[in-house]
């Protein structure tokens, strides 16, 4: 047969279960034809390439970024990053930069919520330095805001505002009044992202391109968009560009895509809404079949749903978006109309509605549910919950770059205060989940294009296999922990970490037949090593980078 590319002496790992390792293999019209040894390859001719011993591996599958929210950002200009000391510090400090800048519509800071030390940061603080202009405050993980007076009037929002998301998402108010703090993402993304509307098609085509390159560098070749909450408008343009770009064939990774609700209010029209996106987003690399719900928040501003109390303020936290009757009731819907579901799930209490719901519904259905369901984050699981993903065959996503404890230091640190010891030593179980025959996913989960860093898939391998940031890592200063985060023995070997990012997202994805593999018949995405990945030093893994990637059999590095 006549091949295309005949690539031979070389380690080829393949994801495959059934063939695990090779060392030759040929691909013709963007297809893997032969994989196998070298022995096989005599019935091939066609241009040989000899490795010299090198390693290849499937190209990479992200299984949980944000293609869409970062473009938004990336375009809103920051003035100033907060990093005070108690309520008058950083009011100080931002009354400095409106000094040095006078004049501007708005002022965008950046800033800690425990920068306050337990203080009160309100909207007549803010007008008192900010009279005349826009001034918003950004909770650094993306979460929460803190507005004047007059950006809450430019979003007519009132006392009488109701909450996007009851007891999740909300406008917080003091005595029936607002206070100028907007709690979580369907609140307080609108205000965040409100001028990204008015971006030109250059503009963001040249964001999506300078995300496109970085996905290309490392051999990202197909990534989930887990989408943007409460504004729907911008992640249906940014869906338009990607569309274009793939009908002018400039999309060299596959996209599959979302749409977002927030609230059981919200699934009739999401669900109609996400059926006209699978019907007008389905181009060769951009597709669209999953319905995303935020369930809770984060444990940093105590709004990730919890089934105990926070150790600090004695509350569970928020409520969860959806309890698991309303879940359920999406289920049954989602599976008539063949459509998945992906939740953001930080807390122990939203996981455990996810997995009570789908309990309920293969009760119901059983072998009539066919959907994939996927939990993204867990990074607080109930003991009696962690067998409960691989008998339901809920999927379970992590991003391995927290598993350091996502801090600097002493990562434990601030988390035995708001959490207990007990919660903050047992933090993204994902081997005790793996172990149990869970299939579970890796992905980076960023929403900011402007540093590509913690967007590398093999910094998350580097601590997934460490849970640690050493003086090897390749990351700032700033990340440095002092030692591995607990528990230990949640610790990821190279072949695990390997196959999260490949086989197994590719079955979140619902591509396994496609991608994923070095098998046969699927697509050729593949990334050509100098080093064996599999024997590679695990400190320091985070500096690995392929010297040619290979997507659909085109070589785009």
């Amino acid at each position: 047969m006549k091949a295309d590319q005949i690539i031979k002496n070389v380690k080829v790992y393949t994801s495959d279960r059934d063939r695990p390792l090779a060392s030759a293999l040929a691909v013709k019209d963007g297809k893997f034809v032969y994989v196998g040894d070298e022995a096989g390859l005599s019935a091939y001719e066609g241009p040989v390439t000899d490795l010299g011993g090198g390693f290849i591996m499937p190209g990479i599958i992200d299984s949980h970024v944000h293609v869409t929210w970062p473009i938004g950002f990336e375009y809103a200009t920051i003035d100033g990053f907060i990093d005070g000391c108690g309520r008058q510090d950083a009011l100080d400090i931002m009354s400095k930069v409106i000094a040095e800048k006078p004049g501007l519509e708005r002022y965008r800071f950046i800033m800690e919520k425990k920068s306050l030390n337990g203080e009160e940061l309100t909207k007549e603080d803010l007008d008192a330095i900010c009279p005349d202009s826009e001034l918003q405050i950004q909770e650094t993980e993306g979460h929460s805001i803190w507005v004047n007076s007059r950006l809450l009037a430019r979003h007519g929002i009132t006392e009488d505002t109701p909450a996007p998301v009851p007891g999740l998402s909300y406008y917080e108010k003091k005595d029936g009044r607002l206070t100028g703090y907007i709690i979580e993402c369907s609140a307080e993304i609108p205000i965040i992202l409100d001028t990204s509307i008015n971006l030109t098609d250059e503009q963001i085509d040249a964001a999506l391109n300078r995300w496109i390159t970085f996905s290309l560098d490392v051999g990202v070749n197909a990534v989930f968009d887990a989408g943007i909450p409460g504004y729907a408008a911008f992640h249906e343009r940014v869906y338009t560009r990607l569309r274009e770009l793939d009908r002018q064939g400039k999309l060299p990774i596959y996209v599959d895509g979302c749409y977002v609700i927030a609230a059981p209010s919200q699934a009739k029209k999401g669900l109609e809404e996400l059926k006209r996106f699978r019907r007008e987003f389905n181009t060769e690399h951009l597709k669209v079949h999953t319905m995303k719900i935020f369930m809770d928040g984060t444990n940093k501003i105590h709004t990730a749903a919890m089934l105990e109390p926070y150790t600090d303020t004695q509350e569970v936290g928020a409520s969860t978006a959806f309890n698991k009757d309303e879940l359920a009731a999406l289920l049954k819907q989602l599976n008539e109309e063949d459509l998945d579901l992906h939740l953001h799930t930080v807390g122990d209490a939203a996981s455990r509605a996810v997995l009570d719901a789908v309990e309920l519904v293969r009760n119901e259905l059983g072998d009539r549910f066919h959907i994939r369901v996927t939990c993204a984050h867990l990074e607080v699981q109930a003991d009696a919950d962690l067998d409960r993903f691989a008998k339901l065959g809920v999927y379970a996503n992590f991003t391995p770059a927290w598993h350091s404890g996502n801090g600097t230091g002493d990562a434990l640190k601030p988390l035995i205060p708001l959490l207990g010891e007990r919660r903050a030593t047992h933090m993204y179980r994902c081997k005790t989940l793996w172990d149990s025959g869970a299939l579970v996913t890796w992905s980076s989960d960023n929403t900011i294009f402007m540093d590509f860093s913690p967007w590398n898939p093999y910094l998350g391998m580097e601590i997934g296999m460490t849970r640690w940031t050493t003086e090897k890592t390749n990351a700032s200063e700033l990340t440095r922990t002092f030692k591995p985060f607990p528990p230990e023995d949640e610790k990821m070997s190279i072949d695990e970490m390997l196959t999260g990012y490949t086989i197994n997202g590719a079955i979140q994805l619902g591509i396994e037949d496609k991608k994923g593999s070095i098998t046969v018949g699927k697509d050729a995405d593949f990334l050509v090593f100098d080093r064996d990945l599999l024997t590679a030093e695990h400190e320091g893994f985070s500096f690995n980078a392929p010297k040619a990637v290979f997507f659909c059999g085109k070589k785009m590095k």
